[in-house]
């Protein structure tokens, strides 16, 4: 029985012992296996999994792009494998990839889905209307998509699938790599969806604090139904097992690690300024067994969430974790606290328009800083002028002590890049990727094959390494870009949005990687949209079109935001604060 109670309503999605595989040359991957479901009208429900457990396959198989190898689908009351083209246009589905014409206006954009999805000319008008006052999209009809924000055209995608207005709208991963300001309009449009049409609407994400957005979720592994239901339902079932952890003068980071894996330790995050903790059951944490020599240790019960649930749920299926060691091909010389990236007055014109006005800040050597800001506020072009990619308009900018003006090359020689988009060649093989990134970092001989090697077996790609890069999951994406990245020992590392669209697991892995990069003497520059990874960083700067609204490490940060209103403010307070303070401000007379 789903969520919501004893209600009679139609079932708008139906899958019962649903099955479907996938060949690869002579092996079958089970992408779903016996999976049985229903989803119901006038509720958003929540598709939550790690990667690879078979979300997309059954977003896919609900708006008929795909049949079931075995089982019985039914969508709206149509039978899926009898009638898929009927399904197909029944329903709303935005993939994670919205094919957007990204040369052609929102308004062409608009009209040439119209035109796909046979919306008859004389109901055009109204729908535009209807539809770009939804998602605010009104005042931009005319504007090039592909010069819309990241959250601009995630609404565009919205509005292109909801031209004819469908009784279940299938959402698939639609926040990832938008910052919160725009997540939170676009649940928004959601809510609205459900409260004023009765819509249906399954919407899987990475992000688990959007899971308790939702009044059901289903919960997949490797192609099975973990559980489903209500998200407070699960998250009640870890009360008194969470715990806030604090020891003054250790870096949050060193704590985590200290504490990952310990025994009766289920799972250790960076939060506030200390470590949360979960323990098994039966379990408290004794600071004298799992922190022994640390004084001053302060241990706290707070409420369980829901990524508590689900984190614990995933860590049964594949072990507890090992606290990271990573042998890294790093020899760090930079003396500790002296500045290795140093902004001054920076800017960056695109003809008339200013991606970035006169920014300055300075990263100190084994830093971990952050760069966060909402969609085009220019921390992607501030980026790629760090790396030497892009010369600066005006101002001075120095990495690894180079200036970038005279000498980008010898910079761009000390440091790693990870892009936001998977830069590596989907066609090649792990293994040819690392030949051919190590190649071009001037690595030969028995040097290059310790490096690949190193790589292979750090990060778990030795079973992949014939495995064309394209095909994997994006979990070991995001680990092969990384080792790339490491190939040649850099000492500075820069991490676009690293883990845009990872799963939990995934990303808490990442982390316990970059924190030993850093106590290792690495600088390590990233941006991020998810609020709670700003936690890892030591200090960080707030940008938003192209200038820096505040600077300062998260404590500092939130703690302007603390209120009446707000007694124990979020990161995620503390950016909506500044971007809606900064948005205010530019509209005042």
């Amino acid at each position: 029985m789903a969520a919501g109670g004893n209600r009679e309503e139609t079932v708008a999605l139906a899958f019962d012992g649903v099955a479907k595989g996938f060949r690869q040359g002579q092996r079958v991957t089970r992408a779903l296996n016996g999976v049985s479901l229903r989803v119901l009208p006038g509720i958003v429900s929540g598709l939550i999994g790690p990667d690879g457990a078979g979300k997309t396959t059954l977003m896919r198989l609900a708006c008929g792009l795909l049949l079931p190898d075995a089982g019985e689908l039914q969508v709206l009351g149509i039978d899926v494998r009898r009638r898929p083209e009927e399904v197909q246009g029944a329903v709303g589905y935005m993939p994670q990839r919205f094919g957007l014409y990204e040369d052609l206006t929102v308004g062409e954009n608009l009209e040439l889905y119209a035109d796909l999805k046979g919306v008859p000319p004389a109901r055009r008008p109204g729908r535009y209307e209807e539809l770009t006052h939804l998602t605010g999209l009104g005042p931009f009809t005319d504007r090039l998509a592909g010069n819309l924000s990241g959250g601009m055209k995630q609404k565009l995608g919205l509005a292109c699938t909801l031209l004819q207005p469908p009784r279940l709208l299938l959402l698939d991963e639609p926040t990832v790599g938008v910052d919160p300001v725009s997540r939170r309009e676009l649940w928004a449009i959601v809510y609205r969806l459900v409260e004023q049409e009765a819509m249906a609407v399954l919407l899987s994400t990475a992000y688990l604090d959007e899971a308790e957005r939702c009044q059901e979720v289903f919960l997949l592994h490797e192609g099975r139904l973990l559980g489903h239901g209500e998200p407070a339902g699960f998250s009640h079932r870890m009360e008194g097992r969470c715990f806030h952890v604090r020891a003054p003068g250790v870096n949050k980071r060193l704590l985590q690690k200290e504490l990952t894996g310990a025994e009766g330790v289920v799972d250790a995050t960076v939060q506030k300024d200390g470590v949360r903790l979960v323990m098994a059951p039966g379990n408290t944490p004794e600071m004298q067994a799992l922190l022994p020599g640390r004084s001053g240790v302060t241990v706290e019960t707070v409420g369980p969430r829901f990524e508590d649930s689900f984190v614990t749920l995933l860590r049964e299926q594949v072990g507890l974790p090992s606290p990271p060691t990573m042998a890294i091909p790093v020899a760090v010389e930079s003396a500790g606290g002296e500045a290795v990236i140093v902004v001054r007055d920076v800017q960056r014109r695109f003809g008339e328009f200013y991606a970035v006005r006169g920014i300055s800040f300075s990263v100190r050597a084994g830093e971990v800083f952050g760069l966060l800001g909402a969609n085009g506020a220019g921390k992607s072009t501030t980026f790629r002028m760090l790396c030497g990619l892009l010369p600066a308009s005006a101002g001075s900018l120095q990495v690894a002590g180079r200036d970038l003006r005279h000498a980008a090359a010898q910079a761009r020689g000390r440091i790693g890049y990870m892009a936001q988009k998977f830069s590596l060649y989907p066609d090649l093989s792990v293994l040819e990727n690392l030949r051919f990134f190590s190649s071009a970092y001037g690595l030969s001989g028995r040097t290059q094959r310790q490096r690949i090697d190193w790589a292979l077996e750090e990060f778990e790609l030795a079973n992949l390494a014939g495995t064309a890069s394209g095909t994997l999951p994006l979990g070991f994406k995001q680990r092969l870009a990384l080792a790339a990245a490491l190939m040649h020992g850099p000492e500075i590392l820069f991490l676009d949005e690293p883990t845009s669209g990872v799963d939990p697991l995934a990303r808490r892995e990442f982390w316990q990687r970059i924190g030993v990069l850093a106590e290792r003497g690495v600088t390590v520059l990233v941006t991020t949209h998810f609020m709670e990874e700003a936690e890892y960083c030591d200090r960080l700067v707030i940008m938003a079109q192209g200038e820096i609204l505040a600077e300062g490490t998260p404590e500092s940060l939130k703690e302007r935001f603390r209120g009446t209103g707000r007694p124990e403010p979020t990161m995620e307070d503390a950016f909506i604060a500044l971007i809606e303070g900064h948005r205010e401000g530019e509209n005042a007379p």
